[in-house]
């Protein structure tokens, strides 16, 4: 079945998420939809599937205009999405899972469709217990079945979100060898990704998403700088701040660490930081930078491994022992994690300093005129735009912390605020400790940094110093290259 978009736009009130999309998916094929975090990729899928309804453009299966415009409706078409989370049931055993959903499930034979699907299953090579229940298998096995239920629905258009993330190499190959039998069966495969080594296993043809816009399509085989060129935003000169750098002593080291998260969590992790590190973490979203950080934090615990902070074994201690010892953690969720709703400015220097009532009202006063917030000493934190959310998170770290962790630092900032902040932070805190900080902004971190820690499927793959700062070196080791 072939899919086409035309002139798709999606505004989520003033954002314009996507920006006229032309695609075409041809039957019988494996189309690659890359781009890096944000770009439009699950925007276009979502409203393919019916979770999201466009705001203008025509989706065209086979030539025909047809209506997305609710889950059911797309599913009626024969579209169909493996999610990266499975959309099942845990408590509830394969071959249930299998059956739910279906509109007549009183009426269906369970000893058709336990043959059925067990036939599915053979025919792509997937071995699954049908008495198991779902909370007892890996996600690799959930995915299998989710899978194998998109199959017994006739999909003719399966969409893969990032399929391979969180599952073993044995199920990655199992997938894969999976997706190739049915694309020959002329069945379409959208397969969204930003694992470029997948892509080009895979994929016949790939379109590359920016900004909510088509910036390339390609055919196989594939030419890795080029699809890299199109996926990030290359800047085209990168103001660097020089640095004179000579590492100090080690404040904080990762032995061996393995670590779980929600999807992806960290693998043998070996990193030392070193007193006047700026240390930035790219990659792309759910790599595991955010594990690094909340290990580093004290706010998750390692599964194998030591983490030593300031001469202390970290992993036998919390966020609070962290604290004690200077070290500071400024999470991207400002409102949830990092501010209190109902405290206002005053109350949250009272608390992070342990200041009187007039000495935390002077303190806030300080910080909205250093910080430029707007608001007063007495304005609720959830009242705060959320850069101003950002600036007053920034104002409550200690001037003599030696550890500074920060998720996105400049996320909602413009950028003459963003040069501002990283001013302040690089004047407080680089002579005297360490900043260790994520972003999804190629040119932030190139700027800043003068170490770099790139992420890829829950590992450190590169370890760069201040004179190997490279833009195509980074880019293409965030996507597995």
């Amino acid at each position: 079945m072939q899919v086409e978009f035309q002139q798709i736009h999606k505004q989520f009130g003033p954002v314009q998420a996507l920006c006229g999309i032309d695609m075409r998916v041809e039957s019988g094929t494996i189309h690659g939809l890359v781009g890096e975090n944000g770009a439009g990729k699950s925007t276009l899928m979502k409203i393919l599937t019916g979770y999201l309804t466009k705001t203008g453009g025509r989706i065209l299966l086979d030539g025909v205009e047809v209506d997305c415009s609710d889950p059911q409706t797309a599913a009626a078409q024969g579209i169909g999405m493996l999610y990266q989370e499975p959309q099942d049931f845990p408590s509830l055993n394969v071959l249930d899972n299998f059956i739910v959903g279906r509109d007549s499930v009183a009426g269906l034979d369970r000893t058709a469709q336990r043959q059925r699907l067990g036939k599915l299953a053979e025919r792509v090579h997937f071995s699954l217990h049908l008495s198991a229940v779902l909370e007892k298998l890996t996600i690799g096995e959930r995915q299998q079945l989710e899978f194998l239920r998109l199959l017994g629905r006739d999909a003719r258009v399966l969409i893969l979100d990032e399929p391979t993330t969180g599952i073993s190499d044995q199920q990655k190959a199992l997938l894969f060898q999976a997706l190739r039998q049915i694309r020959d069966e002329w069945r379409t495969i959208i397969l969204v990704s930003h694992k470029l080594e997948e892509v080009e296993a895979l994929c016949d043809r790939v379109t590359i998403l920016r900004h909510g816009l088509v910036t390339g399509e390609a055919e196989a085989p594939f030419k890795v700088a080029e699809l890299l060129s199109m996926m990030f935003d290359k800047p085209p000169s990168i103001e660097r701040t020089e640095h004179d750098y000579q590492p100090g002593e080690e404040i904080l080291r990762f032995s061996g660490v393995s670590a779980n998260g929600e999807r992806v969590g960290l693998s043998d992790c070996n990193v030392t930081i070193n007193r006047g590190d700026i240390v930035g973490l790219a990659g792309l979203s759910g790599s595991g930078q955010g594990v690094f950080l909340r290990l580093a934090a004290g706010l998750l615990h390692a599964r194998v491994g030591d983490l030593i902070f300031s001469g202390a074994a970290l992993n036998r201690l919390g966020h609070r022992e962290f604290r004690e010892k200077g070290g500071v953690f400024l999470p991207s969720d400002r409102l949830h994690e990092g501010l209190i709703p109902g405290f206002t400015l005053r109350d949250h220097f009272a608390l992070a300093s342990g200041l009187s009532s007039a000495a935390a009202q002077q303190a806030a006063e300080q910080a909205i005129q250093r910080f430029h917030i707007r608001g007063t000493p007495e304005t609720l934190a959830e009242s705060l735009s959320g850069g101003n959310q950002q600036r007053l998170q920034l104002a409550l770290i200690q001037a003599n912390a030696q550890l500074v962790l920060l998720e996105s630092p400049t996320r909602g900032l413009d950028v003459e605020s963003g040069q501002k902040i990283w001013r302040y932070l690089r004047e407080t805190f680089s002579g005297r400790g360490a900043i260790v900080f994520s972003s999804a902004e190629l040119d932030e971190i190139l700027a800043v940094a003068n170490r770099v820690l790139v992420f890829f499927d829950g590992r450190v793959v590169r370890d760069l110093r201040a004179d190997e700062l490279d833009y195509e070196h980074i880019a293409s080791a965030m996507t597995g290259k």
